[in-house]
């Protein structure tokens, strides 16, 4: 709980068995969370098995594997089901620290944000981290390009640690997303084209065997997703085009937070 709001933490999972535990461990360390919702995306391992001995956690298996994006849906639609006030998402891969659910929350519980991010580039953790060179580039190049295309000044778009609020989960139709890797880029195009405001923390990484990440093929595909999502919010606010994921009316003033 954080001022009486309840904190649930979901966790897309994919073959994570390996990393599970310790992350598990750490989230729980902080003291603010209420549950953890983990969502096998029909793994091959034994990672729903494992989650299953942990305390406080619920497990919901996909018999089959619906994609990353389809994984977050599901993720999202139980927690408010639960009742979560604010929800945060993170990897059971250990990639991102979870010693920064306090700071995360607190954010969003204390009326800042609405969305508070885990950012990889501020501070300079990606390349120390172990971030490939190519992905660290990527990663620039589309963000410069999304800032301009989606008025926003974030320091990344491609950042798989985030949390929400209540409401904020309740505005957008998720349902509407893909359900690939794209996901993630149309869930913030559609946080700004509602006026939420976004905050980021600087978070440290670890790229490691164990760590989930896209090869060069899907990242290319992730792209061209991201440009495309861009484009069609720009055109749908010059009123050149109508796009199911910006439905009219458009957003609140901009630059005015969302009651988290």
């Amino acid at each position: 709980m954080f001022h009486d709001r309840k904190v649930i933490v979901v966790m897309p999972a994919y073959n994570a068995a390996k990393t599970l535990r310790q992350t598990y461990d750490e989230v729980m360390a902080q003291g603010l969370v209420d549950l953890v919702i983990l969502v096998d995306d029909g793994s091959k391992d034994n990672t729903a098995a494992i989650a299953r001995t942990l305390p406080s956690v619920k497990v919901h298996v996909h018999p089959a594997n619906r994609g990353y994006g389809g994984n977050q849906k599901t993720c999202y639609q139980l927690a408010l089901a639960e009742g979560a006030d604010i929800v945060v998402m993170i990897h059971p891969d250990y990639q991102y620290t979870p010693k920064l659910i306090p700071a995360m929350v607190g954010m969003i519980g204390n009326g800042l944000y609405p969305c508070v991010l885990g950012s990889r580039i501020l501070g300079g953790y990606a390349l120390q981290g172990g971030m490939p060179g190519w992905k660290y580039a990527a990663n620039r190049v589309l963000t410069a390009v999304e800032n301009l295309m989606l008025g926003a000044k974030l320091s990344e778009y491609h950042t798989g640690y985030r949390a929400f609020s209540r409401e904020l989960l309740e505005t957008l139709h998720l349902a509407d997303n893909s359900d690939d890797f794209v996901f993630d880029n149309q869930m913030l195009a559609q946080i700004l084209w509602h006026g939420f405001t976004i905050g980021e923390v600087s978070c440290p990484t670890k790229y490691f065997p164990e760590a989930s990440s896209i090869n060069f093929r899907r990242s290319v595909k992730y792209g061209f997703g991201c440009l495309a999502t861009g484009m069609s919010f720009r055109l749908t606010r010059w009123g050149l085009a109508r796009g199911r994921l910006f439905p009219k009316p458009a957003r609140r003033p901009a630059g005015t937070p969302a009651r988290p």
